[in-house]
């Protein structure tokens, strides 16, 4: 590198110096509110297959295909643990099921029943079908664990 070359990258790096010390801020608040949820899943049929999960962040979005926040799974076992990176603050629920034959969906018998384990948040409940956003809602605050029992 020749003396003008190196002068050349100190008044670059000088100019830049401001914008980077400007920005650093903005980023490090970013990161301070970005929050993991660990799930941890117990109860599948059986070490066969995959516990596939979704994470959604709002009543509007809930179980609707292509709206969840974030999707993760993990081969299946006596406790499978599920993580959703990077979460803003702020109230979710989960959804899940134990995919043992591994095709890809919720299996359901003829008449609409599920025939795969399966579990929400806060272990809710619904009524002849699955249960609302607000019984298995909860707020994420910071990093977070929480147990759903599948059944």
């Amino acid at each position: 590198m020749t003396a003008e070359s190196a002068r050349k990258t100190i008044r670059t790096l000088t100019r830049l110096l401001p914008a980077l010390a400007a920005a650093l801020p903005l980023l490090l608040a970013g990161s301070a509110f970005a929050f993991d949820l660990t799930v941890e899943v117990l109860n599948p049929k059986s070490d066969r297959g995959t516990v596939k999960g979704a994470v959604y962040a709002s009543a509007e979005t809930w179980l609707k295909d292509g709206q969840a926040a974030q999707l993760a799974m993990a081969p299946a076992a006596e406790k499978t643990v599920l993580v959703y990176r990077n979460l803003a603050a702020g109230s979710y629920a989960v959804s899940l099921f134990h995919d043992d034959n591994e095709n890809g969906k919720f299996d359901t018998n003829v008449a609409g029943i599920p025939i795969e384990r399966y579990g929400f948040s806060r272990d809710a409940r619904g009524r002849m079908g699955p249960p609302a956003f607000a019984d298995a809602v909860f707020e994420l605050t910071g990093d977070t664990t929480i147990t759903v029992n599948l059944r």
